[in-house]
């Protein structure tokens, strides 16, 4: 006789599947508009600015990792206040675009301290107002969790990328350690109303869906740090 106890391995993965079902759900169910997030940061721009130290004791380790070889003219897609700059080798030059204003106010300030030749502009990262194979490295951090559309953020960086050059990600998402990806699926819709960041998204099924040349990636930190490197198709 069988145990009622037991578990039908059908069964488990059926809840499975339902779970991560309304796990993407959760993520898809709406999304901002570009207006919204820039509205979203608007408020918060100065507090990020002077929490600078906090992202460099945490964050500062992967984006030199990231970032230190970035070579040429350098496009910083969704730059925030700069936070990225300083990990930029001295001899490139480097062009950041972010959807709030508030935001490039704190990265021109960063670029003036730090004596890196570059200029911001406000812009949609979805929508770039530069010609085809502009720049010889594009950079984002952070970023793909915000974007409306992230696909299509990724091939507006491709597109603007030269075909020699390189494509460098530092992302975050949903963690490969169960209780922390569970808590992040928790919180995933409240985070999102309120910071208009997808706190358990994957950064690299977003990759992959827009089509990019992956040539290394690598994780940290419990699967919740992603790396990409990519290039233009």
């Amino acid at each position: 006789m069988q145990s009622s106890n037991s578990t039908d391995p059908t069964t488990q993965q059926y809840q499975t599947h339902n779970e991560e079902t309304d796990r993407q759900r959760s993520t898809q169910r709406r999304s901002k508009s570009a207006g919204e997030i820039a509205d979203t940061y608007a408020d918060v721009a100065g507090k990020i600015a002077r929490w600078r130290w906090l992202d460099q004791l945490f964050a500062g380790r992967y984006r030199r990792r990231q970032f230190e070889h970035a070579s040429g003219r350098v496009l910083d897609v969704a730059c925030g206040t700069g936070r990225n700059f300083r990990y930029l080798p001295s001899s490139s030059t480097v062009v950041g675009i972010d959807i709030t204003d508030a935001m490039l106010g704190h990265a021109r300030d960063e670029l003036e301290r730090l004596g890196l030749d570059g200029r911001v502009h406000q812009m949609d990262a979805e929508a770039l107002a530069f010609s085809d194979d502009s720049f010889d490295t594009v950079i984002s951090s952070f970023s793909t969790c915000t974007f409306p559309d992230p696909v299509a953020a990724l091939r507006e960086m491709e597109r603007v990328c030269a075909p020699s050059g390189e494509m460098l990600l530092l992302e975050h998402g949903r963690s490969d350690a169960a209780p922390l990806a569970w808590l992040q699926d928790r919180r995933a819709e409240s985070h999102y109303e309120k910071n208009g960041c997808r706190l358990n998204h994957d950064p690299l099924e977003t990759v992959e869906q827009a089509g990019l040349t992956v040539e290394s990636t690598s994780s940290a930190f419990f699967g919740v740090i992603t790396t990409v490197n990519a290039t233009p198709r």
